[in-house]
């Protein structure tokens, strides 16, 4: 019987400061360390169930510092055409929800944190609490909610209190003050800072707003703040990391797999474009922060 399965109601309010699953305290470290993280997305069922945790495993090994798993959608808003085009074949392969709860219990122990990136509507079909309450169960972080703003997250917020889930909130370069301000109170983990305005994907240079959206962000009082969308080069995690807590690499590392002529093939470019990107976000000149947060 995994986990889930096994789990029971969780009374009283979990405290994600001590589960050595959440992403604050390793961003607390890296920050003392003057370094930033690499976090690195794959979604789940691609190129099947199983496929996908040799990939994980093989994303980790290689130097990623946090997972995001996608849960698979049939209306992926943020997604860019890769990054589609590898959803649609989990979609069509059966993936469902449990399976991403499979994946996470498979590969929690890794020794990265793991967050699942998931469209809301998934789940409200769940159950907010019963999906924190698995999703912690089997060693998830948390959730990375696109297509969530906290002025409608009560019932998420109170869930993921209860079981000590991160909870990562989005910010664009068109955020006024006031949402960044909610957004960060809102958040726990880091808030995500999306690049450029558009769906994800490879694009030649990161957006000119990402470092003063880092800057404003951080200004609103938040801790840590991790930058994706349009990051997909070793020079740029390397740029990234140099303002940013954590770099998030997606339809690139998809690439790898989905281009690749086989999986074993997949799996190799996979770890070798892993490994390139991680030297890259470690070699960024950052200063140590000489504590947790700012």
């Amino acid at each position: 019987m995994s986990a889930v399965e096994a789990t029971s109601q969780t009374t009283g309010a979990a405290d994600p400061s001590a589960s050595p699953a959440t992403t604050g305290p390793l961003l607390d470290r890296f920050a003392a360390e003057g370094r930033s993280a690499l976090v690195g997305y794959l979604p789940v069922g691609y190129p099947s169930v199983p496929g996908s945790v040799d990939a994980v495993r093989a994303l980790v090994d290689a130097g990623a510092d946090v997972v995001e798993l996608g849960m698979p959608y049939t209306d992926p808003v943020m997604d860019g055409p890769i990054i589609q085009r590898a959803v649609d074949h989990a979609l069509r392969g059966g993936t469902r929800v449990r399976d991403t709860l499979a994946v996470v219990e498979q590969v929690a122990g890794r020794g990265a944190p793991v967050l699942v990136m998931t469209y809301w509507n998934l789940v409200l079909r769940y159950g907010v609490e019963a999906y924190a309450r698995d999703l912690a169960a089997a060693g998830g972080a948390g959730l990375i909610t696109p297509d969530l703003i906290p002025d409608e997250a009560a019932e998420w917020i109170a869930a993921s209190d209860a079981h000590g889930l991160d909870r990562v909130f989005l910010v664009a370069p068109s955020s006024t003050p006031e949402r960044l301000a909610s957004t960060v109170a809102a958040s726990r983990g880091f808030v995500y800072a999306a690049s450029t305005m558009g769906v994800t994907g490879e694009r030649a240079t990161v957006g000119s707003r990402a470092q003063a959206l880092v800057a404003d962000t951080r200004a609103a009082g938040a801790a840590h703040v991790c930058v994706g969308v349009g990051v997909s080069t070793p020079a740029q995690a390397t740029q990234v990391a140099s303002y940013a807590d954590g770099v998030i690499v997606g339809s690139a590392l998809v690439r790898t797999l989905v281009d690749a002529p086989d999986e074993a093939t997949g799996i190799d470019r996979l770890a070798q474009l892993t490994s390139e990107l991680a030297a890259g976000v470690r070699a960024a000149d950052r200063p140590a922060s000489g504590g947790a947060g700012r």
